[in-house]
């Protein structure tokens, strides 16, 4: 009786520890494919990880599926965040600030290229993870918009290229270095979106579809 007691005991006890495991490659995955794109060597990130590559081979078993995995990853704690920060900022503008600073945290810059070379952009789970992401930017634009705080001639696919761009590290530039500047410099080109607006822009406010159509242009470029 003691022996099937423990083996009972055994099964949620393996489970949890897999979850762990898991977690912590794609962890490590989304640190190493910043720092080294997504060509790194999976022995790399084992052990970042620090579990063997037998144990990242079980849970992954080739590099699409990883990245995948960890593409849904930021996608969902991006979203998490922003409704929270939503939720809890006293206004759309503040809240819009704090989101942008935020996706440079998360490293946005760094997922379009995954997006556009390694993913199936039409797989469901994909698209959920972006549509709620866009429902929550879409969001939070129109209502600073309709607040009167922020200029109307700007539109989500902006903001997101905004973060993108300025996230992206220059050649030679220290991690910490650069994390100095890309949160100053966010900050000027937000205070630019506040109004009243004191320029006129070229062309029209960019939309999370324009987004979307330059990563699968990206994509097509590349093969």
């Amino acid at each position: 009786m003691v022996t099937q007691a423990v083996t009972r005991g055994a099964a949620p006890r393996l489970r949890a520890d897999a979850t762990r495991n898991r977690e912590r490659i794609v962890a490590a995955a989304q640190e190493a494919f910043i720092e080294f794109g997504p060509d790194v060597p999976l022995d790399e990130i084992a052990r970042r990880a620090g579990i063997g590559n037998a144990t990242l081979y079980r849970h992954f078993p080739d590099r699409r599926e990883l990245i995948r995995s960890v593409v849904l990853s930021v996608l969902a704690t991006m979203a998490d965040e922003a409704e929270a920060i939503m939720n809890d900022a006293p206004d759309a503008f503040q809240a819009l600030e704090a989101i942008v600073h935020g996706a440079v945290e998360w490293k946005i810059g760094a997922l379009c290229p995954m997006l556009s070379d390694w993913m199936d952009l039409a797989q469901p789970d994909l698209q959920a993870a972006r549509d709620r992401l866009d429902i929550v930017v879409t969001g939070v634009v129109n209502h600073a918009q309709a607040e009167g705080t922020m200029r109307t001639d700007v539109g989500p696919g902006d903001i997101m290229i905004i973060a993108s761009q300025i996230a992206r590290p220059l050649p030679g530039a220290a991690p910490a270095d650069h994390g100095y500047f890309v949160h100053r410099h966010l900050q000027l080109v937000l205070d630019g979106l506040r109004t009243p607006q004191r320029s006129i822009l070229a062309g029209r406010p960019a939309t999370l579809d324009d987004l979307r159509d330059s990563c699968v242009a990206t994509r097509m470029q590349h093969h």
